[in-house]
This record gives C-alpha cells, structure tokens and sequence, in this order.
C-alpha cells in the first residue's frame, strides 16, 4: 500500500475534523431552497443519464450503456451539468425551476474539483438575464449569514460577501490585466484572430505554443493574467464573453460580437456560470458541431448531439439560466480548505 496515501475520510478522528462543515452545507442547503421557494421557483430533479453529457470541448464525461430487454446495446453518459434537462422543461411550460443537481466530470481532481460534485442551477423565463446577477450576489450573502462568517475566504484571499459585485467585461479585464484588446481577435461570426492574439500575449508575458488555436491562448491568458484578480475584497461578475466563448448563449443585442454570459468569482474562485439562453436550434447545432471537432482535434472523441434537446429549443421561451458550485460556495463560507471537506463521502483516491 502507498504510505504517501491519504488516510480514509471515514477514519472517526477525521470525520470528527471535517463534521462542521458538512454540518453547515446542510444549513446552507436548507437556506437556499427556502430563497428559491419564497421567489417562486420549483424544485425539479434532472435525470442523470443522458444520450449526450453535453458538448462543450473541454468537458469530460463518465460513460456508460443501457442494455434493452433482447440484449442490444447503446451508450449513454452521465450528465456534466442538468442544463439539457432542465431547458425542456422550460419547453414543457415550467417557468422558474431549480435543481440542486449531482453532476459528473471526468479528468477533474484537487482542491477544487471533485469527479462527483453539485451543481446548484436554475431558470428564469422572461425575466433579464441580468437578474441573474442579483440572484448571484443574494446566494453568496446568504452562505455567509447562514455560517455567520464576515468575509468569504480561501487561501488567505478574502471578499466580502456582502458588498455589490464588481461588474467587469471580458474586455476590459483583458486590457486592464493584460493589456490585451481582446475584441481586435474576435467578430460576431464567431472567427478569430489567432495571431493577432498570439503576439499580444507573447507581449503580456504569455508563452504560446505553436499548435495553440485562439481558444488555447485566450484560455491561458485567462488563467495567468485574470482570473487570479478576481473576486479580491469583494466578488466580481466577468461578464460578456467573445461569441465563440459562449456556446450555449445568444449573442449581446448591442454588441453581438459577445454574448449574454457572465461568470462569477470570490476570492479567486469560479462560482458560477450564467447565460441568457440560445434559442436557435440551428445556431445552437453549429456550435456544438464546432465544439465537438475541438474536442476531436484536442482529445481523439466527441460526443453525439441530443437530437431531443435540440428539437425543444423552439418551444422554450425567452430564458436565462446559473449553474453554481454548491460545493466550493459552502467552501468559501465555511472556510475549508478543500472541497473533499465539504462532501458528506469523497470518492476514495486509487490504489496504486
């Protein structure tokens, strides 16, 4: 057996060590739906197994098979996020819903990613997309009142959570960061400059490599240059991403190079992603099909389109819809050090 591994969570000495915390997820879970149902909204339950797990390039999935009654045989996936789910039953005639869904995603493990995890999502029709934001920064108070915690925090970087969020667009932090006109590289038809982009984060002190696309490069930049100033002292909200950026969201009325998606950070920390949902089934089928020949070209597979979903696209109106980690929010309330600290039973480490 490997001495360097970590000893089990069941261990009664460690439990003991991390019980508080969990003690408080519950807390922060019951709060939480009681928001939700005071505004509202339903709580649904999104099927875990999907025909597709999602399509976005760099997401990983656990995959399965059913087998029917004579044997035969087809794959199926375990769902990244309940987001397929829960947009037909916005076409269904739900209006606001909510689904503190248990999600998988391969090829994720650390402080801060967990295999198995939970994603608190939800959907509002005809309300702004904007609404969203507000929602965001009324669940993060919400954490930290129901722990009764001043501040958010991790690895010594703090944000208070009851502050308004600072509201910065992907353009402006990339010049503010890096000094990067990002939006010189991109146009509302989704093509990108890469070289243009390349020397400018060769510029910033970024090293790119000579396979890297414009994804690559403005993923790193991203990562170096803006991500680890977000969210210090008080939350941020990222907001306006380059169209290609974007796949599952419409584009910005007013700039239509960008698109109705924002991210939200606390104390360096990814929170949550939102949309102002794509309708269009036939833009939304290119850029899966986009998606899917990155992930070809990156990783050797793709994943197969939910023809299902996509015929419900047309009946859903007008929306917009959060996805944010349950886990790393009670985190940064609770100020554990790993997510594995607030998961009632982590997935063992391997034996090795």
């Amino acid at each position: 057996m490997n001495e360097h591994r970590p000893a089990p969570w069941w261990r009664a000495d460690i439990h003991q060590d991390r019980r508080p915390f969990l003690t408080a997820r519950g807390a922060i879970t019951r709060a939480t739906r009681g928001w939700f149902e005071a505004r509202g909204f339903t709580e649904v339950e999104g099927a875990a197994l999907q025909v597709s797990p999602g399509n976005e390039a760099h997401l990983h999935a656990f995959s399965t098979e059913i087998i029917g009654d004579s044997g035969e045989r087809r794959p199926l996936y375990l769902h990244t996020s309940p987001e397929f789910a829960c947009k037909k039953l916005l076409a269904a005639g739900e209006t606001r819903i909510f689904d503190f869904a248990r999600v998988w995603r391969n090829r994720e493990r650390g402080p801060l990613h967990h295999p198995e995890f939970t994603l608190l999502e939800w959907y509002r029709t005809h309300e702004p997309y904007k609404q969203l934001m507000a929602d965001c920064a009324d669940l993060l108070a919400l954490a930290a009142e129901t722990t009764g915690a001043k501040t958010l925090s991790y690895r010594q970087v703090s944000a208070d959570p009851f502050q308004e969020p600072e509201r910065l667009s992907l353009q402006e932090a990339f010049e503010r960061f890096a000094g990067i006109d990002l939006l010189a590289t991109a146009s509302a038809s989704g093509e990108t400059d890469r070289e243009g982009l390349a020397a400018a984060a060769r510029d910033a002190g970024v090293r790119v490599s000579d396979d890297d696309v414009w994804a690559d490069i403005y993923s790193k930049v991203l990562v170096e240059k803006i991500e680890p100033n977000l969210g210090i002292g008080r939350p941020t909200i990222l907001c306006e991403y380059p169209i290609s950026e974007a796949a599952l969201a419409r584009p910005k009325p007013a700039d239509p190079r960008v698109a109705e998606r924002f991210e939200l950070y606390a104390c360096g920390v990814e929170l949550a992603n939102a949309f102002g949902e794509l309708s269009d089934p036939v833009e939304q089928r290119r850029r899966f099909q986009a998606e899917m020949d990155e992930k070809a070209r990156v990783y050797g597979e793709r994943y197969p389109i939910d023809e299902d979903f996509l015929a419900a696209l047309p009946h859903m109106p007008p929306a917009c819809g959060s996805a944010l980690g349950f886990d790393r929010l009670v985190m940064l309330a609770t100020g554990a050090r790993r997510i594995e600290d607030v998961i009632w039973t982590p997935m063992a480490e391997p034996f090795s």
